[in-house]
């Protein structure tokens, strides 16, 4: 039987609408401001074909070189073998969105210099250091009012 590998070939379901969230797009999704620098996620949408990125960058984040008037370009790192390529892809403002991987960084960011300047006038050192979660302190667990319960598996019965 034929078998098709084209561009579009096995995304009836990538490419697809949300419920709820086919019909026109929203005006807000063409009025957003794109720069170069900004981190972008790739993310087809199924009711715009033209700028449609390939299948294989959907869900990718990348980085963005060029803005043109209705497109930009987008610099994604693609696994090819043992290396990482850099490849450079042309979509349309359709199928794209601000990432928010660097939120938490900029959170972070305004955190600490606000915890630098608290510091600097009660003139005390500070560690901005993240530092991991340790583990669970030592704790007891009653068992008044707190009866220990076995569990058995409920048998087997066939409803017909």
């Amino acid at each position: 039987m034929p078998h098709s590998f084209g561009a579009r070939a096995r995304t009836r379901h990538l490419f697809a609408r949300n419920f709820r969230e086919s019909g026109s797009i929203p005006l807000s999704t063409y009025l957003k401001t794109y720069k170069v620098g900004d981190i972008v996620d790739i993310k087809a949408n199924g009711a715009v074909h033209k700028g449609m990125p390939h299948k294989f960058y959907h869900g990718k984040t990348g980085i963005i070189y060029n803005v043109t008037k209705s497109a930009v370009g987008i610099i994604v790192h693609k696994q090819v073998g043992n290396r990482y390529m850099e490849k450079r892809v042309n979509i349309r403002v359709e199928h794209i969105k601000h990432s928010n991987c660097r939120l938490d960084f900029l959170r972070r960011v305004k955190a600490n210099a606000a915890a630098k300047k608290e510091a600097k006038e009660k003139g005390v050192t500070f560690n901005l250091k993240r530092q991991p979660v340790g583990p669970v302190k030592a704790h007891h667990v009653s068992t008044k009012d707190n009866r220990p319960t076995t569990i058995t598996p409920v048998a087997y019965e066939a409803l017909v």
